[in-house]
């Protein structure tokens, strides 16, 4: 029988901990995209949804790198942090840095599909009567767009859970401070008589994907009927 040691908890614990904080602090920045890129006309507009689609068809190994450069220490950004006393590369700060990055696109992605089917009469009818944009955004937008919302996080979640590449190359593989389940994966399945192992960190992660479906799956039923006249 396969028992986990303490240092596959942390790798277990660490993964639902980067795609909660990632997933959160991604939200209020991929929804700000989403209302840009929907109901916005500006100069620049291809380019920042091509900017916002770019990690989409990036390895993931090539957006790790890049983060390196911007966050590492002789990074402009990463230099500016180091001076602060805030330390990010081969923290678990990073990998959330990474998955956020990665999944970025999934999030807006959903959430602009969700904006893309609100009736336009609704948003016309509110600006007719007098609402301010951001009582538009607050009354309107974002309760019709929820299930967008929803999909959005949850598409999020599961990519950060299965984020490898870009996360190696920031954060590193150290156990119990930025081992995730996925590289846990990789350090067993390279070493000998570690197949059992990552079958069953495997099965781990498939049970937290299926349990972030269900519950999606059962709040978009919930959401529907909520609709329903």
């Amino acid at each position: 029988m396969v028992s986990f040691s303490p240092a596959d908890y942390s790798a277990i614990y660490l993964s639902l901990k980067v795609g909660v904080t990632a997933t959160f602090l991604s939200l209020p920045f991929g929804y700000v995209a989403a209302y840009l890129l929907t109901f916005k006309e500006f100069r620049g507009k291809i380019v920042l949804d091509g900017v916002v689609n770019l990690p989409l068809v990036l390895p993931p190994v090539v957006v790790g790198y890049l983060l390196l450069l911007l966050l590492g220490v002789n990074g402009w950004l990463g230099h500016l942090l180091n001076a602060a006393g805030i330390r990010i590369i081969f923290t678990w700060r990073a990998a959330v840095i990474s998955s956020a990055v990665v999944g970025f696109p999934l999030l807006v992605r959903s959430i602009r599909v969700g904006m893309e089917g609100i009736d336009a009469r609704l948003i016309q009818a509110s600006r007719t009567l007098g609402a301010e944009w951001y009582d538009t955004l607050v009354t309107i937008i974002l309760p019709l767009s929820f299930k967008g919302i929803v999909a959005g996080s949850s598409l999020m979640f599961a990519r950060s859970l299965g984020e490898f590449g870009a996360t190696i190359i920031v954060a590193g593989n150290i156990p119990g401070v930025t081992r995730t389940i996925p590289l846990a994966i990789y350090d067993y399945a390279g070493a000998p008589g570690g197949d059992a192992m990552a079958l069953a960190l495997c099965l781990v992660s498939v049970v937290i994907s299926l349990a972030v479906l269900i519950l999606h799956e059962s709040l978009g039923v919930r959401l529907a009927r909520r609709d329903r006249p």
